[in-house]
């Protein structure tokens, strides 16, 4: 048995809900490529269109973070356009000091996803 198809079953499979996502939270092809943690030269189309090439675990870990933080958020708030507004929306929340998770999110850390999910996880109880 190949050691590269369970990972690349997990990217294929991570990445067609990330772009579900990433049309919901109406993110720009720069911002998907922050959050994914890839170069920012990296072109998605491929990946879009299911040609998978090599991808870290980071970025499977990433993606797992992503789709942690959206049914978080989506659970919290039941109506999709509040779910994912909040994204974009303004936050007082010390860990976010007024601005957006989004913002947060776009600093290309892996602490800062790991952080709104840690934020989340607490709101959820």
């Amino acid at each position: 048995m190949d050691g590269d198809a369970p990972h690349a079953a997990l990217l294929a499979a991570g990445l067609r809900s990330f772009f579900r996502l990433a049309e919901e939270w109406q993110l720009s092809e720069a911002e998907q490529i922050i959050l994914l943690g890839l170069p920012p030269d990296f072109v998605l189309d491929r990946w879009r269109r299911g040609d998978l090439v090599a991808a870290s675990g980071e970025t499977l870990e990433r993606i797992s973070h992503l789709l942690w933080i959206y049914k978080a958020i989506h659970t919290l708030l039941p109506v999709p356009e509040r779910a994912n507004g909040w994204m974009r929306a303004p936050n007082s929340a010390p860990l976010f000091g007024g601005r957006s998770a989004l913002d947060r999110m776009l600093s290309g850390d892996m602490a800062d996803l790991r952080c709104v999910r840690t934020y989340l996880d607490a709101q959820l109880g």
